[in-house]
């Protein structure tokens, strides 16, 4: 692990998440730990709701879109569109959906539970303290553009350092 100079503790932030009003049990964190060449970025979170598959012209809830969003806000100001605070996909560099630095993979559910760890080269802790974790009704597609069609937004936390 990296240590920074100041303190002699390894750089580390985590989210603590929390379900809105479409999701309200969905708790849990998401930690991201300097690793050389990156951050190992792990999640573990409850309360998810179970997969449902699309029928008619309905999209699918679960697997859920999980990403990185532009600001550190997770105010509910409309309860059927909550988090619009959080902004869009954090997406520093302007890359296309599907490449941006806040995009990760999606979570699936497992009764409610999903836990993952995944490395990314993208950015390093430090890069996203302030930022938001959002976590969407349905899967991420990975091209639809500007935000990969994940509808809604069930549960966030603010990116701070540990």
């Amino acid at each position: 692990m990296y240590y920074n100079n100041i303190n002699h503790v390894p750089n580390a932030a985590i989210a603590e998440i929390k379900g809105g009003p479409l999701a309200p049990y969905i708790h849990g964190a998401v930690t991201f730990s300097d690793v050389p060449g990156g951050t190992e970025v792990f999640v573990e979170v409850w309360g998810l709701p179970p997969y449902k598959p699309a029928e008619n012209s309905q999209s699918p809830i679960g697997p859920h879109g999980f990403h990185i969003h532009e600001f550190g806000f997770c105010n509910v100001e409309d309860p059927e569109n909550p988090f619009e605070s959080a902004g869009e996909h954090w997406n520093p560099t302007n890359q296309p959906h599907g490449n941006h630095a806040g995009d990760f993979p999606v979570l699936f559910s497992n009764d409610g539970y999903a836990r993952m760890s995944f490395f990314t080269n993208k950015f390093k802790p430090d890069d996203v303290i302030g930022k938001s974790i959002i976590i969407h009704e349905n899967p991420d597609d990975y091209r639809t553009q500007p935000a990969g069609n994940s509808g809604k937004r069930l549960a966030c936390g603010v990116i701070y350092r540990l």
